[in-house]
């Protein structure tokens, strides 16, 4: 769960997201709404798939999907499309360097079809489905990861990407799908087998790039080299480091798989105790209106007495595990308050999701941990 802490943030970015809604091409989701589409699908219940607005949105998702058999990202698929719009979905089908699995794009769109058919039966949803598990079982690499982008050829986006959850989504369906869960169960045993296959070359490759500092087992980069897997960097602002934001949705998945093996339980309980010794005391959020009216923020210590959460950076020297922020220069800076409002409001440098690492892991300890 991510907490109140990035809702605020995102409050203090809305002005901007509404200008930049409005300078979108026609056929393209409002920036201000990119992610309303992957926020909204999975929670819409059973009984709507029986309605002809679910087929509408279902054939909208065919029309997006690429002849890869993937989706581009950042695309409000409910919006209707007709005129212009529709031709320029039509003709961006074999844009085959936009299918990716960044921002919850694909995932989504197969999740979304394999509830349609269950509800209608149409055959072109379970073959618009399994066409995209077949786009994810390619992009995957030998050694376990996905890219980012497939197939472009270039550029940070071949990096095996942690960043913003994509592998780990692409890892949860696998992982669910092996299983024969719901919504999932239709697809063929061979479906299921390959997605086995690829659910534990996934599983290897996360405790393969799990970061040694001074000998200790620690987190993981946001990205790797997908031919070294060593640790490598992405944008600007995005430098080789332990990513206390990346980490806890692998170690949280980690925990969800039923038979751990022994790497994997020494995995997760190495990953805890980074938690455990990177955890960020004496800080809380001030918000407040600079000088130009914009929406800020500083870190300010905590109100004596007061009962102030454990924080969590987004970013972390790889080599001595101290706390670093950047802006768009890519110069590393100890001090958020040294980074420009347009970086410091626009992403999330601090977080609190180590809390739900630490939930889940007490169950899972008694369970399945070394000491148990």
């Amino acid at each position: 769960m991510k907490r109140i802490i990035l809702g605020c943030l995102a409050m203090i970015c809305a002005a901007t997201a509404t200008a930049q809604a409005q300078t979108d091409g026609a056929g393209k989701a409002p920036k201000a709404k990119v992610k309303k589409w992957t926020s909204m699908a999975p929670k819409l219940k059973d009984s709507f798939f029986k309605t002809a607005e679910a087929t509408r949105i279902g054939d909208n998702v065919l029309l997006y999907q690429q002849t890869t058999g993937g989706w581009p990202k950042n695309v409000n698929m409910q919006l209707p499309l007709e005129g212009e719009a529709l031709s320029k979905v039509k003709a961006a089908k074999d844009d085959v360097n936009e299918s990716t699995i960044d921002n919850k794009a694909t995932t989504t769109e197969i999740t979304y079809l394999c509830r349609l058919y269950n509800a209608t039966g149409e055959e072109r949803f379970r073959q618009g489905a399994l066409r995209g598990m077949e786009y994810l079982f390619e992009a995957q690499y030998d050694n376990g990861g996905w890219p980012q982008f497939y197939p472009r050829p270039k550029g940070y986006y071949t990096h095996i990407t942690y960043n913003d959850d994509a592998m780990v989504n692409v890892l949860k369906v696998m992982r669910d799908v092996a299983k024969g869960k719901e919504p999932y169960a239709f697809m063929p045993d061979s479906t299921k087998a390959k997605a086995q296959a690829a659910l534990d070359k996934g599983v290897e490759c996360i405790v393969k790039t799990q970061v040694v500092q001074d000998g200790s087992p620690t987190v993981w980069c946001a990205q790797y080299d997908e031919h070294t897997l060593q640790p490598a960097p992405a944008r600007a602002y995005e430098l080789v480091s332990l990513s206390g934001q990346e980490s806890d949705d692998i170690v949280l998945f980690l925990m969800s798989l039923s038979n751990p093996s022994a790497e994997v339980v020494r995995c997760v309980e190495s990953a805890v105790a980074w938690f455990r010794k990177s955890e960020i005391h004496g800080l809380t959020f001030e918000f407040y209106k600079d000088g130009n009216g914009q929406r800020d923020y500083r870190m300010v210590p905590c109100a004596d007495g007061s009962d102030c959460p454990p924080l969590w950076a987004r970013f972390y020297t790889i080599d001595t595990n101290r706390p670093f922020f950047s802006d768009r220069d890519g110069v590393v800076r100890y001090d958020i308050a040294e980074i420009g409002h347009e970086r410091r409001t626009g992403y999330s440098w601090y977080n609190s999701d180590g809390l739900d690492v630490y939930k889940r892991y007490k169950t899972w300890a008694e369970k399945h941990g070394s000491a148990r």
